[in-house]
Formats: structure tokens, sequence, C-alpha cells
């Protein structure tokens, strides 16, 4: 902040709030009740919490002060912020921000210019500090045995739902083991949550289709994506396996597969530290489209607290590989009849990479 000669910072996005405090709730919407993290160089810290969770933020919040309000009560929780923000430079997350309260600001501000602080939080939370590199490979835990009890759920009239539930319960108990061996939260919950996203059959070229009541067929590709559902203690990763019920009816299936496949393999022999996040996806966007199939969509993105974190790997992404971030690596090849993707997650170390999900994926691995 001093650097960028900014007084307060305001910072409303959730998984900010948590990076910066600790302090998170369950609810993971705002609700039209806006929490909000005050930063001061001179003021220090204060949290602005709906009266609701309180009790949450007494006892997981690490800033100097909290204050909470209540709705429909006096000024809610406009109350301190003009006091914090007078006659100060201040920093919002531009494109984050709940609406209510940028707007509260600008009045309060008047035709003073806000300063984005979304580039400067992002490059502050690229490098992962080695509790974070530690919840990555707990993760990857996670994400493996949801993806072991996904792949051994799924059989020939199971309905799509059902290896949903087994993938939830896995991860669940997984979760809940290591939040007993290695971390003193009592307040986080083991609890895999998001809709799991899963395809098979005719629905595979619906990238983010959920799981439904649709039964699966000997012979049918099932594609199991755990890209929401791996969130270990907040810690989210990327990880994707396509499979085969029996065996591979359609040939073509088969070549896509490969394809895919070896665009991931393009894309991790390139990532060492020092390269641009850009090239990474050059490599494979060069494997997919020399194969002569469509351009594809970007070929990973970082990930931590936030599903989606700097860098991503695609085209005009120029920032430099370093040790400490932590990436979902994808391979992929869409058609209009069938689309086949591969995906994991890894830590830049100072030689290369740290595989942490860890699932067979040659295709005579992936036929169940």
């Amino acid at each position: 902040m001093s650097e960028e000669n900014l007084d307060v910072a305001i910072i409303t996005d959730e998984d900010n709030v948590y990076y910066f405090s600790g302090y998170y709730d369950y609810l993971h919407m705002e609700f039209g009740r806006p929490t909000i993290l005050l930063v001061s160089q001179k003021k220090g810290t204060l949290l602005i919490t709906p009266s609701i969770d309180e009790n949450m933020a007494k006892s997981v919040a690490q800033v100097d002060r909290i204050v909470a309000w209540n709705d429909g009560l006096g000024d809610e929780w406009r109350v301190e912020v003009p006091i914090f923000l007078h006659n100060k430079t201040v920093g919002i997350e531009l494109n984050s921000i709940p609406q209510i309260v940028k707007t509260y600001i600008e009045k309060i501000k008047e035709n003073q210019i806000l300063q984005n602080l979304t580039p400067i939080l992002s490059e502050i939370r690229m490098i992962k500090s080695n509790y974070e590199i530690q919840l990555a490979r707990h993760a990857g835990q996670v994400a493996d045995a949801m993806m072991s009890a996904g792949r051994e759920t799924i059989r020939d009239g199971v309905a799509e739902y059902e290896v949903a539930l087994a993938i939830a319960e896995a991860g669940t108990k997984k979760a809940a083991e290591l939040l007993t061996k290695y971390y003193q939260d009592k307040d986080m919950s083991p609890n895999t949550h998001f809709l799991q996203i899963m395809a098979s059959g005719n629905t595979i070229t619906k990238t983010h289709h959920r799981a439904s009541t649709k039964i699966i067929r000997h012979g049918e590709p099932v594609f199991l994506c755990f890209c929401g559902m791996t969130n270990f203690h907040r810690f989210k990763l990327g990880f994707d396996r396509t499979f085969w019920l029996g065996e591979i009816i359609d040939p073509l299936q088969e070549k896509i597969y490969n394809v895919a496949l070896t665009s991931q393999e393009a894309a991790l022999n390139a990532i060492t530290p020092g390269v641009t996040a850009e090239s990474v996806h050059k490599e494979y966007a060069k494997i997919i489209r020399d194969n002569g199939y469509d351009y594809p969509f970007r070929c990973g993105r970082a990930t931590g607290f936030s599903f989606l974190e700097k860098p991503q790997l695609v085209t005009g992404d120029k920032t430099i590989l370093k040790p400490g971030m932590v990436l979902a690596i994808d391979g992929s090849v869409t058609t209009d009849n069938f689309r086949a993707q591969v995906g994991d997650s890894i830590i830049i170390t100072k030689d290369g990479y740290e595989i942490i999900t860890h699932h067979p994926k040659k295709l005579t691995e992936v036929i169940i």
C-alpha cells in the first residue's frame, strides 16, 4: 500500500477477506449483507460484518477490531466507513466489490479516483506460503480419494447421481481424516460441496453438465471433473478424468482422447520456472491444432483459496512462472460429438513441478 500511495484498502471479495484475516462463513453468498475488511496504514485493520456472523468473526478473524451491524438498524455497515476514508487515498476490488458498497464509497469520496486493488492482491497471492503448499498437497489427497471412489462406482445401470454421492462421501471422509490429524480448526467442515460435474454417453460434450438421474451404460464415456469439489480447508485444485465403461466402441473417441492426453503432456513438458504462462498454453494448443482440432480454451489456471487466481495459462498472459505457484493443467479436445479432458494440479518447484493429483490416465488405464 505504501508503494502504491494507498492509505486505505477496502477488501470485500470473500476469498480475499479470508486470505488476509482468516474470517469466513459458509453462506458463500453476499445475500444483501456485505462483509468489509478495511486495512489502513494508520488505523490498522477493521472487519465489518453482519451481526448474524459476529460470533464466528470473533472466533477466527485476525484483525485489530470487529464491528457488527444489523439489518435495518441505524446506518448499518456504513457507520465506520466514512471515518476510515476521510481525506484518504482509497483502493477497492473494482470488479468484485458489491455494487451497493461501491456506490456508497463513490458518493462519500465524490469525484476522487478509486484505485483498483485487484492486481495488488493477485500478485500477493500468487506465490503460496509453506502452509498453503501443505494445504495443496492435502487437497490433492482428497481429490485422489474422490476420483478413486467415482471410478469404483461407475457400473452398467448406475445413475450419475449415485456416482456423485460416492464421490462426496469419499472426499468428506478423507478431508475429515486430514483435518483431525493435521489441523486445529474445529470449525472447518470436511464436507464436500459444489454440485458434481460429470457427463456420460450423449451428454459428454456438455463440459459442465451436473450429475443427473441418467443411467450409465456399457461402452459409454464418462467424464468426472472436481474443479469445484476439490476444496479442502478452502484450498481449491483442478482435477479431471475421462473414462469408458467396458470398452471404447467408437475408434474416433480413442483418437481424440490420445490427442487430449498428448496436449497435457506437452504443457507439462513446457513448465519450468522462468517461462511465461502463455508459452505453456502455446505448446498445448499446438498439439491440438496440428491434429486438426479447433483452437482450445485455456490450458489451465492458478488456484488457491479461489477457484481462479493469477496467472492463467492462456494467450496474452505473460506472467513468469515461479516456484510456489499452484496450477491446474488440462489437456482437452472438443468436437461436435465427443470431448475428452484430462487435468491435474501441480506445484511449481525450483527445478520443475510436483504433481499433487494422482490417478492413471493412459488410454488402457481409463477403461473400467
